[in-house]
């Protein structure tokens, strides 16, 4: 036995470590895979930021345009030394830089010197710099609308150029150019999960959502590149600076970067190319979730192979010890069934207990409450009977004096009075019977209706009144007609209690559904008590007053219509009790 289990260990052992290396040798493979998905998934968050960086740009496209039809620019091109029409065109560009969110719009002649602009009060303004060398100017002299992105090298701020020739007829004066704020664009990045650059045909980054990022070449420049660029001054010398960035190939359009800094990042990036601007715009996300998946991957691998270890270990430790496990099985069932056997028995006859001793507690609970009203029902027998006998005797003395009608009205009367001491008769032998345990479909307005009739005795005697309005269609539930009586009857007593100490009394029964809600005005239930309010023998009357078995009756006999008794505090004051019961179908009620 020892032999055979040294073996089994040492197999799963020698499987584990394979497993381990199996996995330590594919984790680059199933991270480059996931990275590739990522490169798939960041393609479309790529396009989206590409299209609203072309529509942000494009949208400001057409301004120059226009601009340059205002008469005033081509009178001030033939008239470049009318100190009050220079005075209006600045103000004038001003406002429209203001107008359109531009850094500044400005009026070059021929020549390219500017000779107005939206700066001419600030003290980097454009006034008097030419900007012949401009390749917008140039192509905008041809005739050509034209954009430039550059870094300004008078203002020092990113810009991007829109110029577009001012007309006197068929023939080109001058240029409007137009520039905006490149910080302006990248505003619609804000919030991403990735990082975004754009770089032009010579990979130099000029936008970005990393200021660190901005105005670094991704690979070494020519040196026919650095005499173009200072040549246009389209970046500062002085200041471009090496990105170092390292790439590995992940596919066609997405790489794997590694960028040094203060701290070396690894990111996924996608690449777009925009040919119509001749821009390449990547986005970058972080590396770490591939990785991640990657690990998570290779975790969840591991843990299954290790179940399956583990449960290989387990069928063949059991094999070893079947015959002994399996008698000692049989044992254990065999006592486990006669133990059940004789719980299930004890159980039965436990329920059975049970349910005769809370069927014992209603009856004896219903005494109570009979015992409790007999001040009441003195009240209301005898005096219906002192108004039969007076009655009685009006009767008699009119059909002496031959006035019959007013005896028969008189018969009449005594009529209607053992008519109402035959109701209150009949709810009290319904309250008092002890009920039969089978539910069925009954209507819930006319229990509420017996219950209310239970109560007006009491009503009377001590003062009150109970609010209800019955609902405009029947409502069908499923319970015991004595049984339901008996909680509503007890909810509206405990109400009733509850309201002892107040002027006036009133107790607001509603209907919502299927769910009866009674609620009092009183003092409410104390929060530490909500919990047990309906435990047996647990009572917040005085002593002498109740025993605390009402709620818990009234609660089981709810649960065994399927329904629920619930508790809780109204928030304008007082306790309010809600019965919710099963709906039931509607049947033919029989004849009472």
């Amino acid at each position: 036995m020892k032999l055979s289990r040294r073996r089994i260990f040492g197999l799963v052992a020698a499987i584990t470590v394979l497993t381990g290396m199996a996995g330590a040798l594919s984790f680059p493979a199933l991270e480059r895979h996931y990275m590739r998905q990522q490169a798939t998934q960041d393609a479309v968050p790529l396009k989206l930021a590409a299209e609203g960086l072309r529509a942000a740009l494009e949208r400001y496209a057409p301004l120059p345009a226009l601009i340059a039809e205002r008469p005033e620019l081509t009178a001030l091109l033939n008239a470049p030394d009318d100190a009050a029409l220079i005075s209006a065109v600045n103000e004038a560009l001003r406002q429209t830089a203001t107008t359109v969110k531009a850094s500044d719009v400005y009026l070059m002649d021929i020549s390219g010197r500017t000779i107005a602009a939206a700066s001419y009060l600030e003290p980097g303004s454009y006034l008097g710099r030419n900007f012949d060398y401009q390749s917008y100017f140039t192509q905008a002299l041809n005739g050509d609308l034209s954009s430039f992105s550059v870094y300004g090298t008078t203002t020092g701020e990113r810009g991007y150029f829109y110029a577009a020739p001012v007309e006197d007829g068929e023939r080109i004066v001058g240029v409007l150019a137009i520039k905006f704020n490149i910080s302006a664009f990248q505003s619609i990045w804000r919030g991403a999960d990735s990082e975004f650059m754009v770089a032009d045909r010579n990979d130099f980054v000029f936008m970005s959502s990393r200021p660190d990022w901005h105005f670094r070449a991704m690979r070494p420049l020519s040196e026919g590149t650095l005499r173009l660029i200072a040549q246009n001054l389209q970046y500062p010398i002085d200041r471009i600076d090496l990105l170092p960035i390292t790439a590995v190939p992940l596919s066609a359009d997405a790489q794997q970067v590694y960028i040094e800094g203060t701290n070396r990042e690894s990111f996924v990036l996608s690449s777009l190319r925009l040919p119509d601007l001749d821009w390449t715009m990547s986005a970058l996300s972080p590396r770490r979730p591939a990785t991640l998946q990657a690990l998570n991957t290779l975790l969840i691998a591991g843990l299954s192979a290790l179940l399956a270890l583990m449960g290989l270990l387990a069928y063949l430790l059991k094999q070893a010890r079947q015959a002994e496990a399996f008698a000692k099985e049989q044992e254990a069932k065999r006592l486990l069934e006669t133990a059940v056997a004789e719980r299930t028995a004890d159980l039965q006859t436990a329920l059975g207990d049970l349910r005769q001793t809370q069927t014992d507690l209603i009856q004896a609970g219903k005494l109570s409450a009979l015992g409790q009203m007999s001040a009441a029902l003195s009240h209301e027998f005898n005096q219906p009977l002192a108004a039969v006998k007076s009655y009685a005797d009006n009767a008699e003395a009119f059909l002496e004096r031959d006035r019959v009608t007013e005896a028969r009205d008189n018969i009449s009367r005594i009529s209607k009075m053992a008519d109402r001491m035959a109701t209150i008769s009949a709810h009290l032998r319904n309250f008092a019977r002890r009920p039969q345990q089978a539910t069925g479909p009954l209507l819930l307005n006319a229990v509420i209706q017996d219950a209310l009739a239970m109560t007006e005795m009491r009503l009377a005697s001590e003062g009150g009144a109970v609010s209800y309005s019955p609902p405009d269609t029947e409502i069908w539930v499923t319970g015991g007609h004595v049984r339901l009586q008996q909680v509503i009857v007890n909810l509206i007593n405990n109400a009733l209690d509850a309201m002892e100490d107040q002027p006036t009394r009133v107790v607001t029964l509603t209907l919502d559904g299927t769910t009866l809600h009674v609620r009092d005005t009183g003092p409410g239930i104390a929060p530490e008590k909500v919990a047990n309010i309906f435990d047996p023998f647990f009572t917040t009357k005085a002593p002498g007053k109740g025993l605390g078995l009402g709620l818990s009756i009234s609660y089981n006999i709810v649960s065994d219509f399927g329904g629920t008794l619930s508790a809780k505090n109204h928030p304008d004051g007082g306790a309010i009790f809600s019965v919710t019961l099963r709906p039931a179908v509607p049947v033919e009620v029989a004849a009472q």
